[in-house]
């Protein structure tokens, strides 16, 4: 019986469908999990979520207050005179009072507009912080797909050399080569296959990199982006500055200054700092208070003619002269931030034209020589299969071989990795022109797309 059973679990166990628990993220994908998950940019929603309530809190500067109060007074003992009571034995007060000041500077309207200000200031800072991290999760995809690229190389560079060192050991045995040829075959075998090792581990790190970098426990898998057969760096350029008439540069930055979440977010910190000297400079003007006021007393043993309540309303009129130079030295302070503000706002925005120099001049080497590297692949290639068959045929030594061998792997790492950097670089670009997570969300994916399998 028991063996019956164990059949038909086997059974089962065979028939069943294997199932693939693992799924590959193409970098669409990719890009929406870390927009999601990632916990810089939960900090960046939570300080825009501080702002909107720090807004509520300068709209409350506008209501009045309303209070309740109440005090309980207990005396020693009672004491009264021929004219009536002096000291009950205990008082009780309370009453209800509505109190709202306001300020002869509006002061409370400038708190009110910087809250407001704030609040754009946050959702631009939102904005860059998406669109770094987009651009981190593309830096480090890129590097799992050069890290595979250069695994596969390594492997085919195994294998040719595997094949090498066999023809070389067949020369040997037969008497048309010298065992130093053998010798050196097996020491750039060893070689491969310690790179081979090497690019393997490399994978595995990079990808742990990237998983932890979008939120994903354990191992990930990512699809191949599909490379284009040509690079056209100047329509991508034209595509990001919808074909502005000015030199290309020109155009990138000024797009730059119209789009940049962080170009637009120090504009704001510059109007808020200016804001900020003129709501300290309305300290020095004076305040008004208007209050209306419920009071009850009630006194045991109770007073002859005792008013138990009463409704009365004040103004209060507050005009400090002199506070120990307090108000001089906020003033100078809000001067001092606006000048560093205006200070900060040059110097990121020329930060950010040498970034925009940077990518454009990237984008454009790097769509410059692929074809070039393509051609260098291709003579490469035939310039092995040529020595190797020479060598076969005892017309090369072992030295060219491997020479032939060397110049194939520089050639197909450089064209790999290029291949992956004008990906990255068209990515750069966007991020530098500030309009990256809008050709996110709209579905442009930044120009690349991934293959379907």
């Amino acid at each position: 019986m028991k063996i019956n059973v164990s059949i038909i679990i086997c059974f089962l166990l065979i028939a069943l469908p294997v199932q693939s628990y693992g799924q590959e993220y193409a970098l669409d994908e990719l890009f929406m999990l870390s927009l999601e998950r990632s916990e810089t940019i939960k900090i960046a929603e939570e300080d825009l979520s501080i702002a909107e309530l720090n807004r509520k809190k300068a709209i409350s500067v506008f209501i009045p207050t309303f209070s309740a109060f109440a005090n309980h007074t207990n005396y020693t003992e009672a004491k009264s005179s021929p004219f009536g009571l002096l000291q009950p034995d205990y008082t009780n007060q309370w009453g209800l009072s509505i109190e709202k000041t306001f300020s002869f500077s509006g002061r409370e309207l400038i708190a009110y507009s910087v809250a407001k200000d704030n609040i754009e200031k946050g959702r631009y800072s939102l904005q860059a912080t998406k669109e770094k991290r987009l651009l981190d999760v593309a830096g480090s995809y890129f590097n799992v797909m050069k890290s595979k690229k250069a695994r596969e190389i390594a492997s085919a560079n195994v294998e040719r050399l595997q094949k090498h060192r066999d023809a070389a050991r067949t020369r040997v045995e037969v008497g048309d080569a010298t065992k130093t040829a053998l010798l050196r075959a097996e020491a750039e075998l060893a070689g491969a296959r310690s790179e081979l090792i090497t690019a393997e581990n490399a994978v595995l790190l990079l990808k742990s990199v990237l998983a932890s970098m979008v939120g994903i426990k354990g191992d990930i898998s990512v699809k191949e982006p599909q490379l284009p057969a040509d690079s056209d760096g100047e329509s991508i350029i034209n595509e990001i500055t919808e074909n502005c008439v000015k030199e290309a540069l020109a155009c990138l930055k000024d797009r730059a200054r119209d789009d940049r979440a962080e170009i637009r977010s120090l504009n704001i910190s510059l109007s808020i700092a200016e804001k900020e000297v003129k709501y300290n400079r309305g300290s020095y003007w004076p305040k008004l208070t208007l209050e209306g006021v419920y009071f009850r007393e009630e006194n045991e043993p109770a007073r002859s003619f005792e008013l138990n309540e009463s409704i009365y309303g004040a103004i209060r009129f507050d005009f400090p002269f002199y506070e120990g130079g307090l108000r001089m030295a906020e003033v100078a302070e809000a001067k001092a931030k606006l000048r560093q503000a205006e200070y900060i706002a040059e110097d990121s925005t020329r930060l950010i034209d040498i970034e925009i120099e940077d990518a454009y001049l990237n984008l454009t080497t790097v769509s410059s020589i692929i074809n070039q590297l393509k051609a260098e692949v291709t003579y490469a290639t035939d310039n092995f299969k040529s020595v190797e068959k020479q060598f076969q045929h005892g017309l090369a030594d072992s030295i060219d071989v491997i020479d032939a061998n060397t110049l194939l792997v520089t050639a197909e790492r450089k064209l790999s990795n290029a291949q992956y950097d004008y990906q990255y670089a068209i990515i750069n670009l966007k991020r530098s022109a500030g309009v990256l997570l809008k050709s996110i969300e709209t579905g442009q994916s930044a120009g690349i797309k991934a293959e379907r399998k």
